[in-house]
């Protein structure tokens, strides 16, 4: 038995055609998404990376990250799933990033200067900073207790032999983020406007001694005089 072309009235497409449809020559920019995949995620994590820093996670909007990375927003939710995995993958890789980078008697110094230094140009981090403006997300909170806290109390629990090494790493990074908090978020003074190396100089003089050893060495979290 033959079956129709047509059947109720309803038009049964060839599939020739179907297949012609799909094999329409895309546009130069379509084929260099798709031969380059990888440029367009990153120029994503990117834009959400300097946003995220800048705004926050509440004010830095999905079509904000695709404008500054120069994508189809539709492209964010392809890669990342939303929003949210977006700022988790960020932080993850800033944090690693940072970790791998700076020895653990120096991060604490370096993690200060970077939200001392706000408009240096030679501000290598913002991990601290994107914490600061994120904390008023529960799902932001979340992703930075599992990838920040615990990474960097790790990192500076190593710097003492003290058996709450833990609860004295906490408190060293309470104290940076505190800083941070009452100068770069809510311009405190005379903090605000406190040199920054004046203030590394008091901030690290007094960790010293809260993440010191027992044994009679220097400690790494001296603090060092800035080159002229």
């Amino acid at each position: 038995m033959r079956v129709n072309a047509v059947t109720h009235g309803i038009r049964v497409t060839p599939t020739a055609t179907v297949s012609a449809v799909e094999d329409e020559p895309v546009t130069g920019e379509r084929r260099a998404r798709r031969r380059d995949a990888a440029a367009t995620r990153r120029a994503l994590l990117e834009a959400a990376a300097a946003l995220f820093a800048e705004r926050g996670f509440d004010r830095t909007t999905v079509r904000a990250i695709a404008s500054r990375a120069e994508v189809n927003q539709a492209l964010l939710f392809r890669y990342f799933g939303s929003k949210d995995a977006l700022f988790e993958e960020v932080m993850a890789a800033r944090i690693r990033q940072t970790l791998a980078g700076t020895p653990p008697e120096r991060l604490l110094e370096t993690s200060l200067r970077d939200i001392l230094d706000q408009n240096s140009a030679g501000r290598r981090d913002r991990t601290l900073e994107t914490l600061l403006r994120s904390t008023g997300n529960d799902n932001a909170a979340a992703a930075i207790r599992r990838e920040l806290g615990e990474e960097y109390v790790r990192a500076l629990a190593g710097l003492t032999d003290q058996e709450d090494a833990t609860l004295r790493a906490d408190l060293a990074l309470a104290w940076v983020l505190g800083i941070g908090l009452l100068r770069g978020v809510a311009g405190t003074e005379p903090l605000s406007s406190a040199d920054p190396d004046t203030v590394c100089a008091l901030v690290l003089d007094a960790l010293r001694s809260l993440l010191e050893r027992s044994s009679p060495t220097e400690s790494p979290a001296t603090p060092r005089r800035a080159s002229p």
